[in-house]
């Protein structure tokens, strides 16, 4: 005779059967993530449950589902679990190179979505816009870049750039690239943005130095420089919303 077994609701998506491993292939149909989706649509499943979808199998003792709510709790949260190398993904049991080539990339298109998503001819209105556009892309990075913002007569973004990159505590910028970019493509005001890894949000002399000179440099070609935001992970510093610029 079978023995029952004991079934605990620990969300309202997914089955654990205390102990005892069940694959997903074992579970009703409607807990199984691929068929919930096609039936409930995507916002119906769990960040686990999305997970599960690109690793397609777990590990010989845990379901897909299992191995992508403990790797999420282990980094709190979708924002930490983009920043994991493929080495850092390694190290869970159960996950190998083609699933965290999978996590990655998929992690990757969905910051690339956002910014894409922020940067439609954005017209600019606020330091905040300028930082809903700009943080998708250098916000988590562990390194420094320094980008720029080309606008139109109208404050409209019509292109942006990275024209430097760096270490962890700076990254130089060639003057001359940043106007000859703006008057390639007809800009009549720039935006600087660059971030900040270590999470300060003050400017250092150093910032403020460039910040004046790519600003003379403007005002002899008539190319405004509108502000300059420091880009951290959450929070970011305004030249402009300081007084300094």
């Amino acid at each position: 005779m079978r023995a029952s077994l004991k079934v605990v609701k620990t969300t309202s998506e997914t089955p654990d059967f205390v102990g005892t491993y069940f694959s997903i292939r074992d579970w009703s149909e409607e807990d199984r993530p691929r068929e919930k989706l096609i039936r409930k649509g995507k916002e119906a499943l769990s960040d686990a449950e999305l997970i599960a979808l690109l690793i397609r199998s777990g590990s010989r003792n845990e379901s897909a589902v299992h191995l992508s709510r403990k790797i999420l709790l282990s980094v709190d949260s979708l924002n930490a679990l983009g920043k994991l190398s493929i080495t850092q993904l390694l190290k869970y049991k159960g996950i190998g190179e083609a699933k965290a080539i999978a996590i990655i990339a998929a992690l990757e298109l969905g910051r690339r979505r956002r910014s894409e998503d922020a940067a439609q001819l954005a017209k600019i209105t606020s330091s905040k816009t300028v930082f809903d556009i700009m943080q998708p892309l250098i916000g988590e990075l562990p390194h420094e870049e320094f980008w720029v913002l080309f606008l139109n007569n109208s404050n409209k973004v019509i292109s942006k750039s990275q024209v430097s990159k760096g270490g962890i505590t700076g990254a130089v910028v060639d003057v001359r690239i940043v106007f000859k970019l703006a008057l390639e493509i007809g800009a009549t005001g720039l935006i600087l943005c660059h971030n900040h890894p270590s999470g300060n949000l003050l400017p250092s002399d150093a910032d403020k130095k460039l910040t004046k000179k790519i600003k003379l440099a403007g005002d002899s070609l008539d190319v405004k420089v509108l502000d300059h935001l420091i880009i951290t992970e959450a929070k970011y510093y305004s030249f402009v919303d300081q007084g300094i610029l």
